[in-house]
């Protein structure tokens, strides 16, 4: 299944309610997973993003989805990224050869 590194940032919206973001989450996690993407891990973080999450789906559309869906709520911004498993970056070089 597809992963996917997700890098978040907090709206205005989102930082003046930022005590309720672990039950955001909570809420998403579930609400997501009904959709077909499961949050894998997600970190709190300190620097250029507010939150980190490692997520997978069956395909981009899934997981675009998905985003659009979490950030149509007005407390997040997010940027996704495909991510490879060593094995996949291997076939992925084995096949640009």
């Amino acid at each position: 299944m597809p992963t996917y590194v997700v890098l978040m940032n907090w709206t205005d919206q989102g930082a003046k309610s930022a005590s309720d973001t672990v039950n955001r989450y909570e809420a998403a996690k579930d609400d997501l997973a009904q959709r077909g993407v499961t949050i894998k891990d997600i970190y709190w973080t300190a620097g250029p993003y507010d939150i980190v999450t490692i997520v997978e789906a069956a395909d981009d559309e899934t997981a675009t989805a998905g985003m659009v869906r979490l950030a149509s709520q007005g407390n997040l911004r997010t940027t996704s990224m495909r991510a490879f498993s060593a094995d996949e970056a291997r076939g992925i070089i084995e096949k640009s050869q």
